[in-house]
């Protein structure tokens, strides 16, 4: 029988979502979708000492014990007899722990020292409901989830007051997601659909325009480089687009994150970019729906970390991997599991020390059947605002200091 924690709520999709926290309040209206022209004419001028952040949201509640598996225990083996992983199935992390064999390639930058793992990710007092507790964080806020994103906050404080910046923060979902909507300023969306450039003659001319002139003018030299990086941007874009057809296995991440790499390898002045997967919403049939979803993240971020290794603005990028809750100890009776609370959150990148931080949560000192986070994730929104985003945690996630220098110095 399931617990009411899987009927209270409408299943949950990342369309779903922000459809019901629709973006409102005065940064809406500053809310845009950004055309390439505009993207490729900002090509180069990311500062080159300036971090990138890369939020990918896990919509649904990603079940975070078979995600980073104590498969070891007595009490997971015994809590879901039909989910459970065997020690000899698992990706040794060390600690009693195992990825997710679906998560091969994360293990590699696990392996090279470019992912960590923050363990038992919460807040206090939590909510099993979907749409509340992504609300909760996206604003960083667990007690008025209806204010500011807590990244829209950033957009406020870090602003010259003059305008808005479309391109400081980016998303490549067809709605803004509430974390990157301020009270004053809001970020922007990226305009669907392939970016296409003229053929034939017409598109060799434009081609002949992008060719350097010592003797441009400085106006007709940026143009000119407009229009290069257009034509780069378009390869990429297109490349990127052609990846996520329908015979692609890797899905709609990998088609986000391909764009996003494309866009800071150009080195577009976005300082935050959000993509997402949705779907872990699993109630029943986890082990299959969760391995296949949790392949997808793989086949799509482990390839762009290795990317973005490769390159200098790459290597300035730290992406953070997380969902709404965690799901509860015990199997359901539908070969699932219901809605639960803390969960590990995943940092990866070149900054970042690879490793196992927080505290592994325990299986039998439980909260009403929930696992006890030790980690409140404003905590680590903290670290991220601090040391990649070079802001004040005070305006952003206030009384909330950065403690993981540790994992990102």
């Amino acid at each position: 029988m399931r617990s009411p924690w899987s009927t209270t709520v409408p299943v949950l999709t990342r369309r779903r979502f922000l459809a019901a926290t629709a973006v409102t309040g005065a940064a809406a209206i500053g809310a845009t979708a950004i055309g390439w022209e505009e993207i490729a004419g900002s090509a180069g001028d990311l500062d080159p000492d300036a971090g990138v952040l890369v939020v990918v949201t896990l919509y649904g509640g990603n079940d975070g014990l078979n995600t980073v598996i104590p498969a070891g225990d007595d009490v997971y083996q015994r809590s879901r007899p039909e989910l459970a992983y065997r020690s000899d199935e698992v990706l040794d992390l060390g600690d009693g722990l195992g990825f997710n064999p679906a998560l091969r390639g994360l293990k590699g930058l696990y392996d090279d020292g470019s992912l960590a793992v923050v363990q038992g990710v919460g807040y206090p007092q939590p909510d099993h409901s979907h749409f509340r507790s992504m609300a909760i964080w996206q604003t960083a806020n667990p007690t008025s989830p209806n204010g500011a994103g807590w990244l829209g906050r950033w957009l406020d404080a870090t602003s010259d007051g003059s305008a808005a910046d479309p391109l400081r923060a980016l998303s490549t979902d067809p709605v803004l997601p509430p974390l990157l909507v301020g009270d004053r300023y809001a970020g922007s969306t990226i305009a669907a659909g392939a970016l296409e450039l003229p053929k034939g003659p017409l598109g060799n001319a434009v081609a002949a325009l992008a060719s350097p002139d010592l003797d441009d003018e400085d106006w007709r030299a940026r143009t000119a480089a407009s229009i290069g990086h257009l034509a780069t941007l378009r390869r990429t874009t297109t490349a990127a687009m052609q990846r996520a057809g329908k015979d692609n296995p890797t899905g709609d991440l990998d088609r986000q994150l391909q764009l996003i790499a494309a866009l800071i390898e150009a080195r577009v002045p976005t300082r935050v970019y959000s993509a997402s997967l949705g779907g872990f919403d699993t109630h029943a049939d986890e082990r299959r729906t969760q391995e296949r979803l949790l392949g997808q993240l793989d086949t799509a971020l482990a390839p762009f970390i290795t990317r973005l290794e490769a390159t200098d603005p790459g290597r300035q990028v730290v992406v953070m991997v997380h969902s709404e809750f965690g799901r509860r100890v015990k199997a359901n009776g539908s070969d699932g599991t219901d809605h639960g609370t803390a969960g590990p959150v995943l940092l990866a990148g070149t900054p970042v020390t690879g490793g196992l931080t927080g505290q592994t949560p325990s299986l039998t000192d439980l909260d009403g059947g929930d696992l006890r986070s030790h980690v409140d994730f404003r905590d680590l929104y903290a670290t991220l605002t601090e040391n990649v985003l070079g802001a004040a945690p005070d305006q952003i996630v206030g009384g909330h200091p950065g403690r993981f220098d540790n994992v990102l110095a």
